[in-house]
């Protein structure tokens, strides 16, 4: 069985390095020095200056809106993952959604001031696959407004603009340490800001509104991450090149070997330090790509059709939105994951284009 992902786990003896620390400090939670020593590693690399550790990347956009007192409208795009809509729909606002843009599959900043009302709160954008948003257009036309910006970044570890982490924008941006990522603490997420007050706003949410043993700060919820989940992401760090550096090889022979497949792939040559989380691949039909699921499925091979449907068509939410609808039915992701082989790869393309030679004309 070849699935579409794989956790990257690094040498067992590194991860059992930090266990020792753990079971001889008996600290467990509550933000225990490795959590501390990981937001700190996080944000050199990443090159930040806030950044807060939390449960997983959902808590983390719903924290994002907690901590901006968000209600009434936010805009946001169809073609994310269910997380994106449901956190808002969970705290209490209604998505309104705008298109996607054809080539970057994320929100169209074009359409986004015609769905703005006098109940537009907020826009709350997806960097889809790592790719990133339109930043400064979604930014200006914030100002314009009002509105406050955040954005879903949960595929987005290590990405760049203009030489700055992609977590630099907005009010406040978040991201996914889930398991299955470039980075990840098994389940975790982190929210980014570059405003202090917003931060410590955020750090009494995590944490039940504490502010010391006896007070509180306002309402909260307990989303705090743990040491073993921290010691994770801290074994992670010095495998981080060469996770992203095999994952760049492997997109780069995939597109070689599907040069012969009619397939589109997205346009990454402007991406800075592209991290390449997935693989994607738009197919002509919808018929060409249950066909290609098919055969790989009957083969063994996992893929999945990462986003389908479109979260315009939920049975709470509403929406037109036809690029989205279009795309997020031919769109499917391949597998990508750090002991991918060549040979699974040559094995793949084979069957795609086996597909493709015995379609009808």
């Amino acid at each position: 069985m070849i699935p579409v992902t794989k956790p990257f786990l690094p040498p067992r003896e590194d991860y059992e390095r930090y266990l020792d620390g753990i079971w001889e400090r008996t600290w467990l939670t509550n933000n225990g020095p490795l959590v501390n020593e990981l937001e700190l590693r996080l944000k050199d690399y990443l090159g930040v200056k806030h950044m807060l550790y939390v449960s997983n990347g959902t808590i983390a956009l719903q924290l994002a809106i907690k901590a901006l007192k968000l209600s009434g409208e936010i805009i946001t795009t169809p073609f994310s993952y269910v997380a994106t809509t449901t956190s808002i729909i969970w705290e209490g606002c209604q998505p309104v959604f705008v298109d996607i843009l054809t080539d970057k599959l994320t929100i169209d900043p074009n359409l986004i001031e015609a769905a703005i009302t006098d109940r537009t709160c907020a826009i709350l954008a997806t960097h889809v696959y790592g790719i990133p948003c339109e930043v400064e257009k979604i930014q200006q036309i914030a100002n314009k407004h009002g509105l406050k910006v955040i954005y879903d970044g949960a595929h987005s570890f290590g990405v760049k603009i203009d030489g700055k982490s992609i977590f630099d924008y907005g009010d406040i941006s978040t991201c996914s340490f889930h398991a299955t990522k470039i980075f990840h603490t098994i389940e975790g997420g982190g929210v980014f800001t570059k405003d202090p007050e917003l931060l410590k706003r955020m750090a009494y949410l995590r944490n039940f509104g504490h502010d010391g043993f006896e007070r509180f700060n306002g309402i909260g919820i307990n989303a705090k991450n743990s040491e073993f989940h921290a010691a994770m992401g801290l074994s992670l760090f010095p495998h981080l090149e060469s996770i992203q550096t095999k994952k760049k090889e492997q997109a780069s022979i995939y597109r070689k070997l599907l040069s012969g497949l009619k397939v589109v792939f997205p346009d990454l040559n402007e991406i800075e330090s592209y991290n390449y989380a997935y693989f994607p691949v738009l197919f002509s039909t919808v018929e060409q790509l249950k066909a290609s699921m098919t055969i790989l499925d009957d083969n063994g091979i996992g893929s999945r059709r990462y986003f389908f449907p479109g979260l315009n068509s939920l049975d709470y939410t509403t929406g037109n939105c036809p690029v989205s609808d279009h795309i997020s039915e031919r769109i499917l992701c391949l597998p990508l994951y750090h002991t991918l082989s060549q040979e699974e790869q040559r094995m793949i393309a084979r069957l795609l284009l086996r597909v493709q030679n015995n379609s009808p004309k």
